[in-house]
């Protein structure tokens, strides 16, 4: 077993930034995230692993500086909330169009607007959907727990250099501001020029050597016909992503007559609430999806036409309804798709979310 922690969700996201070998974090802060940065500060990984830290000073900045060193090959990150992560959607569509990996983490609040600093999911068609311009996707983990917060900061990483795609973790203040023992990774390298070169060599702007064509990081192509070609591979990677990369978790879907659908935060109070109705002899299972992209609809499809319903329980006026819903219509099924939720940073509670499933079938 690795060592053991009591940190908050923020904090954990900093520590197995540090452990997994992450070269460069740039940020700025915002309210519920802040913790972030300021524990890598105290951290001062540039003295131990040689990690650079910057506060940056605007989230336009910080994501342009991720481009930056994404460019060279280099594991790096930012974390914002929703308002600044809107900020940084043109640096985004630009890294992605340009086929870099990078880490970027949403710790959401509620909006529209300024909105508040409490938490929410409202950012799930910003995050899923690409959120800036253009055809793009990015790879999406939804946490739900701060032991996750943690571990999918490595796999992220793993997920955006596999397809050389920017990966995002989609969590909320709820999390971040939590508190729950976790257990830590030990600590990884950062990689050596040498293994950046082996595993980044052929596209990163690593130094021009006399034995290979220079590399060029670019999102433009003036070529209207060039732009569509590599449009189409895009949307091959992202076929290949959707094929291996789905990740979910099905708890007592087996006997379930109703399923809840759930990520994040909502998923836990989801949990609560199975036991609460199969007191009452609703027998309902749940679907919490660990990637919202790719989505799980397969397993959705799967148990669509053995169930009476669906319910998305959401922290948002109804956004990832749709893609249970469009899940749901592939699968050739009238299985009918409701939603719940609560808004404007309240949390849903589980005898809610009892209640919709009473009143919704």
């Amino acid at each position: 077993m690795g060592e053991l922690r009591l940190m908050k969700g923020n904090e954990v996201l900093a520590e197995a930034a540090i452990r997994c070998g992450c070269d460069a974090y740039f940020g700025y802060p915002i309210t519920p995230q802040s913790e972030v940065m300021e524990t890598l500060m105290e951290q001062r990984p540039w003295d131990t692993t040689g990690m650079v830290v910057l506060q940056a000073e605007s989230e336009v900045a910080s994501i342009n500086m991720v481009y930056g060193a994404a460019a060279a090959g280099k594991k790096a990150m930012t974390s914002s909330s929703s308002p600044g992560i809107s900020l940084m959607a043109e640096g985004i569509s630009y890294i992605a169009g340009a086929e870099l990996p990078c880490l970027i983490v949403n710790v959401q609040r509620g909006g529209p607007g300024l909105g508040t600093i409490q938490p929410s999911q409202a950012d799930y068609f910003q995050a899923v959907k690409g959120g800036g311009h253009g055809d793009y996707r990015l790879i999406t983990l939804a946490p739900a727990s701060v032991q996750e917060m943690h571990d999918f900061v490595k796999l992220a990483f793993d997920l955006a250099f596999k397809y050389r795609n920017p990966a995002m973790i989609l969590t909320d203040g709820a999390l971040g501001q939590m508190m729950e023992k976790v257990e830590l990774a030990d600590y990884t390298p950062r990689r050596t020029k040498e293994e950046i070169l082996d595993q980044c060599g052929s596209w990163a702007t690593t130094g021009k050597t006399s034995g290979r064509e220079k590399h060029v990081i670019t999102s433009l192509e003036m070529d209207s016909h060039k732009m569509e070609q590599n449009n189409l591979r895009f949307q091959e990677k992202f076929k290949e992503i959707e094929a291996t990369e789905v990740r979910y978790e099905a708890i007592r879907c087996e006997d379930a007559e109703l399923i809840l659908v759930a990520f994040g935060t909502s998923s836990r109070i989801c949990q609560k609430a199975i036991e609460l109705a199969r007191e009452k002899g609703i027998k309902v299972g749940l679907i919490r999806p660990i990637t919202l992209y790719p989505f799980p609809s397969a397993i959705i499809a799967e148990l669509a036409p053995k169930v009476k319903g669906f319910l998305s329980v959401e922290m948002s006026a109804g956004q990832m309804v749709e893609d249970v819903k469009l899940a749901v219509y592939e699968a050739r099924c009238t299985t009918p798709v409701k939603h719940f939720g609560r808004m404007g940073g309240i949390l849903p509670s589980p005898n809610e979310v009892v209640d919709a499933l009473e009143t919704k079938f």
